[in-house]
């Protein structure tokens, strides 16, 4: 720990924003699909993890026979995207450095964040993701708590009441703040957490101002982030088999884009 310590200290300042266009975030789709296609395997293999992980949390909830309960933690679970994403960034690294891909360097250095600050951005997506299932269960029995007789799996006629309706707009409402809050610090800052020495606080700094200073066109790479993930969860998470190592790699190029070149 006090290794880290001193790497922190003896770390970068601040890294510079930069302004990002919409042509940018088209340019980097596409830069990430052809990182993806050069190394199949390492996507498929990252995007495999994460996936892996979906069907266990569903399939956890669904042998409780708490139906509506997987569904929340399967619209949760990507919160935790960024962390597993930090292979696709690795690859994008070497690729963009001519550098060779080989398993157990790549994976090595995935690893070796443990003993960085990339646990602590961790930590921080895993108390969001914890906080919203709490609160989602909380809002749920502050509505509909009260309906104890209705099984809300075969009869959705509950959501169409005041108190359904209620709940879905105030937790849709509250899920999206914090989704936003998470997203703002989150978008490049575990990037910049592999690639540069920094604290998890100036990492997450950073990615706010990024947003800050370019609202316009970071809510429309929010949007384009959001729009994939659902359309790759819709058939059994199968689809984020693309879709994630796409926005993986994609993200890299997006925070190359995005921030000042590291002084040298």
């Amino acid at each position: 720990m006090l290794e880290v310590d001193r790497q922190v200290e003896a770390g970068e300042p601040r890294p510079l924003v930069q302004t990002v266009r919409m042509a940018d975030l088209w340019a980097c789709l596409g830069a990430g699909w052809r990182d993806f296609t050069k190394a199949p395997l390492f996507g498929l293999f990252f995007a495999g993890v994460y996936i892996f992980g979906g069907w266990l949390i569903t399939w956890a909830v669904m042998a409780e026979g708490q139906f509506w309960w997987a569904v929340i933690a399967g619209t949760g679970f990507p919160i935790l995207g960024p962390f597993i994403a930090c292979g696709f960034y690795e690859v994008s690294r070497r690729l963009e450095g001519g550098q060779t891909l080989v398993w157990p360097e790549v994976l090595g250095v995935v690893l070796r964040q443990k003993d960085r600050q990339i646990p602590s951005m961790a930590a921080v997506i895993v108390v969001f993701f914890l906080f919203w299932n709490f609160l989602a269960h909380m809002i749920f029995a502050l509505f509909l708590g009260r309906i104890s007789l209705v099984n809300v799996t075969t009869s959705l006629d509950v959501f169409f009441t005041i108190n359904g309706l209620m709940m879905l707009l105030i937790g849709g409402a509250i899920g999206a703040v914090l989704a936003g809050l998470l997203y703002a610090l989150t978008v490049i800052s575990l990037p910049l957490l592999l690639d540069r020495e920094v604290d998890f606080i100036t990492a997450m700094l950073t990615s706010l101002g990024l947003v800050v200073e370019n609202p316009g066109v970071m809510l429309s790479w929010a949007a384009t982030i959001g729009v994939l993930l659902v359309l790759g969860m819709l058939p059994g998470f199968l689809g984020l088999f693309f879709v994630l190592p796409l926005l993986g790699h994609a993200t890299w190029h997006l925070y190359r884009v995005a921030l000042a070149a590291a002084p040298r």
